[in-house]
């Protein structure tokens, strides 16, 4: 008989996919694969035909909520605190299963952290999938030392003080949300932190050319495993979960393009802005002159289900502007014709674009992506910031700098040598191979349950 694993993912888009990237790695190694998930944007199990999927039921707390990010954590606390008993029946009801396959672990996300004591007492050996960078668990140990030393709430004057301790990072970088005090992400960071050191390893979609002097860093505060196994998608079939409907008539468009011309324009499944931010958007793009894919998500415009966008927009774009509700974005950060991207510097986006060689326009908004972007602009030096209130002039320069100019020539030939040390993680003899080797080793290693 042979073994299952058990995984458990945050349900929200950039956490949901790369634990689906985990279980067909795991799957294609011959595990069996169960999946909780809850009725809050509900994973399609019609799309993962090999795979048992488990609703859990959250006590109606997720209809409390409306679907923006600022209310993320009072989300992600509020089934942490309220839903123990029901994520205590679910895996007891596993667990007492007689004819199913023997469980080797628990697979859950960084913000379930309640979860870890709950498999804790139930004896059910618990990694963790870390969705963003190493870096970021660095940051979640520094934050509360850096509320007890004053430095936080960041002071007007002390925004760009460089972090000793969380180097290229100044205060500005630090992760925040719109509506989120200080307090709240303190003991959100804390939670996840103390279940880290209660977990048997950390598993990070990051690969060692880029990560390893922060795994380094993290051990010494938590010696625990890490396994750097990224890039996920490059070693899995893409993920099936998108929550939106990808228009794919993009990519035969790009096809009529020429190699490296076309600028993609994508903020995630979260970020959204203001109906002015949309028309100086539109207008800094439209005087860009430059080709473009522009991915206008419902719901992005805060306070609106419909975006329109501004009266002569799409004539004065006509055959070089391509509007989608939603994109693959894999396939088209991969195509030839895409030569830069305008992003909001979510982990999966960031590593995406890296893995394609795709320099990018930085305009991070909250959470991570601050202190990706600093990564992507100042450590790596691969891409370039979009900084203050965004306005059509400095749209269209940024776009200028990037994709024309001296300066992004030499961003590219920077992007060129991490696409390149991307490619090389994934080979046979690459770090993220042999991670993933040293993670199959790991979870066979544990007792049967």
């Amino acid at each position: 008989m042979g073994k299952r694993v058990l995984l458990f993912p945050l349900p929200f888009q950039g956490h949901i996919n790369p634990m689906l990237e985990v279980a067909a790695l795991l799957h294609s190694r011959g595990f069996s694969i169960t999946i909780f998930h809850t009725s809050y944007n509900s994973i399609d199990s019609t799309k993962y035909p090999l795979y048992r999927f488990i609703l859990v039921e959250d006590g109606g707390i997720s209809g409390r909520f409306r679907s923006v990010v600022g209310d993320a954590m009072q989300r992600i606390t509020a089934w942490n605190n309220n839903c123990e008993q029901l994520f205590y029946d679910c895996l007891t009801s596993v667990l007492s299963e007689k004819n199913e396959e023997p469980i080797a672990c628990l697979i859950r996300d960084t913000h379930w952290y309640n979860l870890q004591y709950l498999a804790n007492k139930l004896g059910v050996p618990t990694l963790v999938l870390r969705t963003g960078s190493t870096a970021t668990l660095n940051w979640y140990m520094t934050f509360p030392q850096l509320i007890q030393k004053g430095f936080i709430p960041v002071q007007e004057s002390q925004l760009n003080m460089p972090i000793i301790e969380l180097a290229p990072l100044r205060m500005r970088d630090l992760p925040c949300l719109p509506d989120c005090s200080h307090e709240v992400l303190r003991d959100l960071f804390t939670h996840a932190i103390d279940a880290i050191r209660a977990s048997s390893g950390v598993i990070v979609n990051t690969f060692d050319a880029i990560d390893s002097t922060e795994v380094e860093n993290f051990q010494k505060e938590i010696p625990i495993p890490v396994f750097c196994i990224g890039p996920l998608h490059k070693f899995t079939p893409p993920a099936r979960s998108s929550l939106l409907d990808p228009d794919r008539s993009c990519l035969d468009w790009l096809d009529m393009q020429s190699a490296g011309s076309v600028l993609y324009v994508s903020f995630g499944s979260l970020a959204c802005m203001n109906f002015e931010e949309l028309i100086e958007t539109a207008w800094g793009l439209a005087n860009s002159d430059q080709p473009f894919i522009w991915v206008v998500r419902p719901g992005s415009v805060l306070g609106k289900d419909k975006v329109d966008l501004p009266d002569g927009f799409i004539e004065a774009t006509s055959g070089r502007g391509k509007i989608v509700s939603w994109a693959p974005q894999q396939e088209v950060l991969a195509h030839a014709a895409i030569g830069a991207f305008w992003t909001h510097n979510g982990w999966n986006s960031t590593i995406e674009a890296i893995c394609e060689g795709v320099p990018m326009i930085c305009r991070p908004q909250f959470a991570d992506q601050m202190g990706n972007a600093r990564y992507v602009m100042h450590a790596w030096k691969v891409g370039i910031e979009l900084e203050g209130k965004l306005e059509r002039g400095n749209i269209e320069m940024a776009i200028k700098r990037l994709m024309r100019e001296d300066e992004g020539a030499e961003i590219r030939q920077r992007m060129r040598a991490m696409k390149h040390e991307a490619s090389l993680s994934i080979k046979s003899d690459g770090s993220s191979s042999i991670n993933i080797d040293k993670l199959i080793s790991f979870i066979s290693s544990f007792k049967i349950l």
